[in-house]
């Protein structure tokens, strides 16, 4: 099984670096040494900044893939606007177990992260900067580098600096969720949506970005936008960082140019000739098949083109030797661990799409496939944050992506290929720990209950889909949206639950005895019904 990667990974460089410059020099780029590899850097005015922003075309590098110059306008408008000083946020907060490269970046080359956002800063009249983070050595490392710096939290400070530790959560990367912890609240996202453009920390404009995304801001304002422009492709300029893992020789972080081929980084990495396929963008990202793989290029554009996702930049192979279906169930399981638990379409949804995906590998056939269709498409857009619309993403694309796989599993007795772990999960080697609420062995697996609605009885109460989600969906007319669905085993109790409850009597959960003495694990009630089936309830 694939152990958690290192904070510090291996750091390869396609072509020239720019990012890693330096890097075969010293391990970590202190003050005077990052001076004297990228020399000074001149101040420059708001409009300036946002107009070099627009002719590299930065985006923001942490998934979202935001225009950097519209952020840099919108927070420069809005503090005009009501008067006040905005503020300046790095996200550093890397804690997706397959993405390092803004780790490596903290580690190595602080100094470069800062000079963008310090850049920004003098721009836009800020005085106060954080720099977001979740791991020990990031913290260390940049606290060190405003340390070199002179920069402290004091009052009276020209520009107030501070680092603000957060812990390991997929949720606690998002926007939101760092606003908020700065503010002395929990580093989980708000039960609305905010824009940190416009209101941010303290109720401040505030430009918030990818640790990335600043050290590319601080080479464009070094060499110029020309020059800058002279490296990768024409509407995408520059270079990328990619945390390459999976099935690989060698797990590493990879500075590239855009347009680079995906194969040749996979070879890079070391990666099998012919992979089964590569998710990209990592955990709230898209898979692309074997045959795609050939066709993609590095860039934002070209993988979205393919059907893949850039997202943050992690790239993960997989070899012919596993089951795609098992290491995809292995993600969904710690995605659905990893909700903040304050959005319903979160907290219930994503358990019971990785159930859903479990039920597929134990046998539960189309029925089990159509559930977890409607159960990811239910989640998407009704969450605080991303973390439901990601993880969605990844399981429709899983789905999309390896069909002989599904047909043997959901059509036929499994495609016989065991699970090797071989997707990064854990921290600290730590195994992991289940889908909360997760039920005993014994009761994973196939089940042979099928629930059914009765149409001259149902009147669209909807206490179906609140207590059965992993079946039940209501359609745009408010009734149920399948009129007959096999029951996961983990949710038995609960179908049964859902027959009882319901107001208007149109459930019954059936069990089918074909084949196999009937199991007991349920209350019965007889309601005679032959042919080797017998009716577990009616709501009463």
């Amino acid at each position: 099984m694939n152990e958690a990667l290192p904070d510090v990974p291996e750091v390869r460089v396609v072509g020239l670096p720019q990012l890693t410059s330096g890097f075969d020099l010293v391990e970590r780029l202190d003050l005077p040494m990052h001076l004297k590899v990228h020399g000074p850097l001149e101040p420059m005015g708001g409009e300036q900044l946002a107009q070099l922003s627009e002719r590299i075309n930065l985006k923001g590098r942490g998934g979202a893939g935001f225009p950097f110059h519209k952020k840099l306008r919108a927070v420069a408008e809005a503090a005009i606007r009501r008067g006040v000083r905005p503020v300046v946020v790095v996200n550093g907060s890397e804690d997706e177990p397959a993405c390092r490269k803004d780790t490596v970046m903290i580690n190595r080359a602080p100094h470069l992260i800062l000079d963008g956002a310090l850049l920004v800063a003098e721009a836009l009249g800020a005085r106060t900067l954080v720099v977001g983070v979740t791991r020990e050595s990031t913290q260390r490392s940049m606290e060190a580098a405003l340390s070199e710096r002179g920069l402290t939290n004091r009052r009276g400070a020209t520009i107030r600096a501070r680092v603000q530790r957060n812990p390991v959560r997929m949720v606690t990367g998002a926007a939101a969720s760092l606003v908020r912890s700065i503010d002395g609240g929990p580093a989980i996202p708000p039960g609305r949506k905010t824009s940190a453009s416009q209101n941010g920390v303290g109720g401040a404009p505030t430009l918030l970005s990818n640790a990335e995304t600043f050290a590319q801001l601080a080479i464009a304002a070094r060499i110029g936008a020309e020059r800058y422009g002279n490296t990768g492709l024409y509407d995408e300029p520059g270079t990328v960082m990619l945390t390459v893992s999976g099935a690989v020789a060698r797990p590493m972080v990879i500075e590239a140019p855009t347009g680079v081929p995906l194969r040749y980084i996979l070879q890079l990495a070391g990666a099998p000739p012919v992979p089964q396929g590569v998710l990209t963008g990592g955990y709230h990202g898209k898979w692309l098949d074997s045959a795609t793989v050939n066709e993609a290029i590095v860039s934002r554009n070209s993988l979205d083109a393919v059907g893949g996702a850039l997202g943050a930049g992690a790239i993960l192979p997989i070899s012919m030797n596993t089951c795609p279906l098992g290491e995809s169930l292995r993600v969904a399981q710690w995605l659905a661990e990893e909700s903040a638990g304050q959005c319903g379409p979160c907290y219930l949804g994503l358990p019971a799409a990785a159930r859903g995906m479990e039920d597929i590998l134990n046998g539960g056939g189309p029925a089990a496939l159509e559930a977890l269709k409607q159960v990811a498409n239910a989640v998407k857009r009704r969450g605080a944050c991303s973390h439901p619309d990601g993880s969605a993403m990844f399981l429709e694309s899983t789905i999309k992506a390896f069909t002989d796989d599904l047909a043997a599993h959901v059509l036929g007795n499994g495609c016989g290929r065991p699970v090797e772990g071989v997707l990064p999960l854990f921290e600290g080697g730590q195994q992991p720990t289940g889908i909360p609420g997760g039920q005993p062995e014994q009761e994973q697996g196939p089940s042979r209950q099928k629930i059914y609605v009765d149409w001259t009885l149902c009147r669209g109460h909807g206490l179906c889909a609140d207590i059965l989600p992993e079946v039940f969906q209501l359609g745009g007319d408010g009734f149920p949206t399948v009129a007959q669905a096999s029951v996961p085993r983990y949710a038995e109790a609960k179908a049964l639950r859902a027959v009882r409850r319901c107001p208007a009597l149109a459930l019954r959960l059936e069990e089918d005895t074909r084949g196999a003495a009937p199991r007991q694990n349920l209350p019965a009630v007889r309601e005679g019904g032959g042919g080797g089936r017998r009716a577990l309830g009616r709501g009463r």
